[in-house]
């Protein structure tokens, strides 16, 4: 027997060694490979299926606000025909969860602080505190993005279709968080300003005013003409919709001097209003008017009820209102008593006569209300292919317009009302509609144009939409989103902020507190750090710009 030399037997040792590495390798690349694989069919599983191979949700719990035309005659939106038929034709029962009316926005906090929600949450996720991204990470919503291309073919050609909206519904870090409601039309931005009583205007020989100037030479002409001819001076001038830091309906006002209650931006450069030279000017022609008597003394205790009541009692003037519930609706209330009642828009006011206004009233197509799907949502791809049915045609039509043959017919192509939603014995147009469809308030759809057309039937309805859209409004910010950090510390900041302008504007306009007092008023405001409030929506503006 030959031996084996030790140089050989190390030889082999070695070989034998590189065989053992190069198996482990093997086993452990088998492994990973196995795990990627398996994470892999694990994300398939999730939202990866073809679209045909998912179907419709057996059931759904959905959180949503339950708006005041359906409330007021239907206690939930299963009873809104629309959803009845979408029930129909998806199978998906659907059990809507109402908060209290008057106590949503602290409904919707102790809902998510327990942790206890839903499979959808319908809310306005830009009024979220940390905001919408910090809510996927914390697990309470999920990201849509790759569902939203695998199961809702629907919504993907909206935003394939509409960039602007696609820009609005991604968050700074390309997150979409909602179906959302989407206002479809330029048309449908604009629905509120300034109105006047045309028929007294024209009893006093006097044209509606578009300035500063000619408005208080309006309303004083009011205050003692005796416009309504009843041999009293018990006329009121003007209404004036104040509530806390919402100045969005008299925009039309303040933004004579270019400026909003809140923040607005110049050319990229984002500014508080409150704080400006101009905001004093403002509130001194505010006081002015309110001291004289031009002014409804009782607007800050004046509720929508009261409102009403000044209107139909035939007493009120102007007041700043919308097209359907105020124009509309006034008109309707007063053709039987006051048939020469005539209620029009008033132009968004300037400075100096012939000058194009600056800001007025306009929405964005999309400012943050939409459907979130929550991360206790068992079956996601199936709530999304049942969410994605009201982007559709059938969906579209459903939803704005209702069940053809009863709340409306097609005519050469146009999806028009009916006389039960129109012209209903009982209920306003707003009320009717409501029992069919959604048009007429929000939810997660696109909004059409067509539905406004015929709500706003009135020729001063259209000629208001009209003239409240002749402005340029590019000073209005559009719906940021601050990262979780920065929203934490702006919510701070403006709660203390906005409690002290809302103590402080009416005293202002009262002559409660002095106007020598304003630059006191603005210290007081800087002092609570509002310019690092500036700093975070200049840093928001300048991320949404890049998206």
């Amino acid at each position: 027997m030959n031996k084996i030399k030790p140089k050989l037997i190390g030889v082999c040792m070695l070989a034998v060694w590189f065989v053992i590495v190069v198996a482990a390798c093997s086993n452990q690349a088998s492994d990973k490979t196995n795990q990627e694989g398996s994470r892999e069919q694990q994300n398939q599983n999730e939202g990866g299926q073809e679209p045909q191979e998912v179907g419709y949700p057996e059931k759904l719990s959905y959180w949503v606000a339950l708006n005041g035309n359906v409330s007021a005659t239907m206690k939930s939106y299963n009873e809104i025909a629309a959803y009845q038929e979408l029930e129909k034709l998806t199978g998906t029962k659907v059990e809507f969860q109402h908060p209290p009316q008057g106590q949503e926005t602290d409904a919707f906090n102790l809902m998510i602080s327990s942790g206890d929600l839903p499979d959808v949450i319908e809310h306005n996720w830009a009024n979220v505190t940390r905001g919408p991204d910090q809510a996927i990470k914390d697990g309470t919503i999920i990201r849509l993005n790759e569902l939203i291309d695998q199961y809702a073919p629907n919504f993907k050609k909206v935003l394939e279709e509409n960039p602007e909206f696609k820009k609005l519904v991604t968050t700074d870090e390309g997150n979409i968080y909602v179906f959302p409601f989407l206002r479809g039309d330029e048309y449908l931005l604009t629905f509120n300003g300034l109105t006047i009583r045309k028929d007294w205007l024209d009893t006093l020989n006097l044209e509606v005013p578009e300035t500063i100037d000619e408005w208080y030479e309006v309303l004083t002409a009011i205050k003692t003409g005796d416009p309504n001819q009843n041999g009293e001076q018990d006329e009121i001038p003007l209404f004036i919709d104040i509530k806390g830091t919402n100045l969005n309906l008299n925009n039309a006002f303040l933004g004579a001097w270019g400026i909003t209650s809140m923040f607005y931006q110049i050319d990229g450069k984002v500014h508080y209003g409150p704080i400006q030279p101009e905001f004093k000017e403002f509130l001194t022609t505010m006081n002015k008017w309110y001291e004289e008597g031009l002014i409804d003394p009782d607007y800050a205790a004046t509720d929508g009820k009261l409102k009403d009541a000044k209107v139909t009692g035939n007493v009120l003037a102007a007041l700043p209102t919308y097209t359907g519930s105020g124009i509309g609706r006034y008109t309707e209330l007063m053709k039987e008593q006051y048939p020469d009642f005539e209620l029009v828009a008033a132009p968004n006011v300037v400075l100096n006569k012939g000058d194009r206004p600056l800001i007025g009233q306009k929405d964005f197509p999309f400012t943050g209300v939409g459907a979130a799907i929550t991360g206790s949502n068992e079956n996601p791809a199936e709530t999304v292919k049942w969410l994605d049915y009201k982007y559709g045609e059938e969906g579209h039509i459903l939803f704005n317009f209702g069940i053809e043959g009863v709340s409306y017919e097609m005519k050469d192509g146009y999806p028009t009302y009916t006389d039960e939603v129109m012209n209903h014995p009982d209920l306003p147009v707003t009320q009717a509609m409501s029992k069919y469809a959604i048009a007429s308030f929000s939810g997660p759809f696109v909004q059409d144009r067509r539905y406004m057309e015929q709500y706003s039937a009135l020729p001063a309805q259209k000629d208001a939409i009209e003239t409240w859209m002749d402005t340029e409004n590019d000073r209005l910010m559009p719906p940021i989103s601050p990262t979780s950090e920065e929203s934490s510390r702006y919510a701070s900041i403006m709660n203390d902020v906005n409690t002290y302008y809302e103590e402080m504007i009416n005293k202002f306009i009262m002559g409660v507190e002095p106007l020598d007092n304003f630059d006191s008023f603005v210290q007081t405001i800087k002092g609570m750090g509002i310019e690092e409030a500036i700093q975070i929506q200049q840093a928001g503006l300048d991320r949404f710009n890049k998206r």
